[in-house]
This record gives C-alpha cells, sequence and structure tokens, in this order.
C-alpha cells in the first residue's frame, strides 16, 4: 500500500503563487510516476502535471510556463510550485502516484482544494 497526504492549498489572489507537497510512505517502488491532477466542480479530473523518478516531467498545455514539478527521491516527496494563478486553476488538487512495479495501480492523496479569487 503507498500512502500520499497533500498540503499547501489554499485561498490566494489572481497572480498570486502557490506551492502544494505531497509527502508518499509505505510500500514505495522504484520506478514510479508521481503527478498533481486537479477537479474543478462539474469537470472531469484532469491531469496536472507529473514527473517519473528519473526526473523527465510532463505538463498540461493550460498550466506549462507557469507550474513546475519536482520531487525529492529521497524524501519520496513531489512538489507543485504554481505562479501566475488564474481563476480558472481553481479545483482540488490531488496527488498520484504509481508504478509498473505495482501494476500501474493508482494511488492517490486526499485532496486539497486550490480557491484563485480576488
Amino acid at each position: 500500500q503507498v500512502q500520499l497526504v497533500e498540503s499547501g492549498g489554499g485561498l490566494v489572489q489572481p497572480g498570486g503563487s502557490l506551492r502544494l507537497s505531497c509527502a508518499a510512505s509505505g510500500s514505495i517502488f522504484s520506478p514510479n510516476v508521481m503527478g498533481w491532477y486537479r477537479q474543478a466542480p462539474g469537470k472531469e479530473r484532469e491531469l496536472v502535471a507529473s514527473v517519473t523518478s528519473g526526473g523527465s516531467t510532463n505538463y498540461a498545455r493550460n498550466v506549462k510556463g507557469r507550474f513546475t514539478i519536482s520531487r525529492d527521491n529521497a524524501k519520496n516527496t513531489v512538489y507543485l510550485q504554481m505562479d501566475n494563478l488564474i481563476p480558472e486553476d481553481t479545483a482540488v488538487y490531488y496527488c498520484n502516484a504509481a508504478s509498473p512495479v505495482l501494476g500501474w495501480r493508482s494511488y492517490w492523496g486526499q485532496g486539497t482544494q486550490v480557491t484563485v479569487s480576488s
């Protein structure tokens, strides 16, 4: 089992910044992929960004250039630095982890609310 605990959400004004953190514990295997998804009210959950244990990153088109994903493998923690936030970024953000060693089963955190509003 893998447990994921997110932190760092909150209320921020447009143009502001937030940093999300996700700490993983349990049966962490390498290689793996960790990422952030988000779900806004009435919308489907979508990928925001992901990073492999080797450091390769992938971003959704609408956050590229504004968000930066990174990870600390020694701490089993992944971060999402969000800059120049816009109201459309408002959503619940979920941390995700998967590994081919575990059959690519997805593990999810409980989610953290990000609200961008003036």
